[in-house]
């Protein structure tokens, strides 16, 4: 079994953890799986060749064998259902971390990228300054519920899961903007995310594909 995945050939987040790839290294780290790396430009992206793994001309993609796959939910899941380390034993148990994986992509982190165009993408508008606040109590109102719901809990449903690592992968999408900080059982909760060797590592190798010098040409 090879597996390769790709990602950005420089990350717009200069590798702070923020891309998408992030998630996959960090699903194959748990899973100690080896992996390859394919790493593409933004123009490569729009290529025909990356289109055929991705019609969006997104990353990151996988490849294992004669599978491919994208969308970093459908590769999580699929690492998760095939390697031990991130579904629990007990078929209810893997129900609810399958639950909270969606939880965290659909209802968690719209109002986060919400967030995250108005001020990134739309800084230059108009309607930012009567749009930000509005976003901003979304997301708010989301991180109440999800606090609520951690309440004291090392983890959502008993073990850590890939519903945690896809939960805490979007909530570090809130950091850079310091609503994360006003949730101090959320902020512990990705902190502990972050302190598993296997986040370390994926962490540690996108940071230094950023590091590195582009390739000449």
């Amino acid at each position: 079994m090879t597996i390769t995945i790709t990602a950005f050939e420089r990350s717009p987040d200069g590798g702070k953890g923020l891309a998408r790839d992030t998630r996959v290294r960090w699903a194959l780290e748990e899973a100690g799986l080896p992996y390859q790396v394919r790493l593409v430009s933004f123009r490569a992206m729009k290529e025909a060749a990356h289109l055929a793994l991705n019609p969006f001309g997104q990353i990151p993609t996988y490849e294992e064998d004669e599978l491919a796959l994208f969308e970093t939910g459908a590769i999580v899941m699929h690492i998760a259902e095939r390697h031990p380390g991130l579904f629990p034993a007990d078929a209810n148990a893997r129900a609810r971390a399958i639950t909270w994986m969606f939880a965290a992509l659909n209802t968690v982190e719209l109002p986060i990228l919400e967030l995250v165009t108005v001020k990134l993408m739309e800084g230059d508008k108009p309607w930012k300054a009567e749009r930000t606040p509005l976003v901003e109590d979304r997301v708010r109102a989301r991180m109440n519920q999800l606090s609520a719901r951690l309440g004291d809990a090392e983890w959502l449903d008993g073990g850590f899961s890939a519903g945690d690592l896809l939960m805490v992968s979007v909530l570090l999408r809130l950091r850079p903007s310091g609503l994360l900080n006003e949730f101090p059982s959320l902020a512990a909760y990705v902190a502990r995310g972050e302190a598993r060797p296997a986040y370390q590592r994926a962490f540690a190798a996108q940071l230094a594909v950023n590091a590195a010098p582009l390739p000449a040409g």
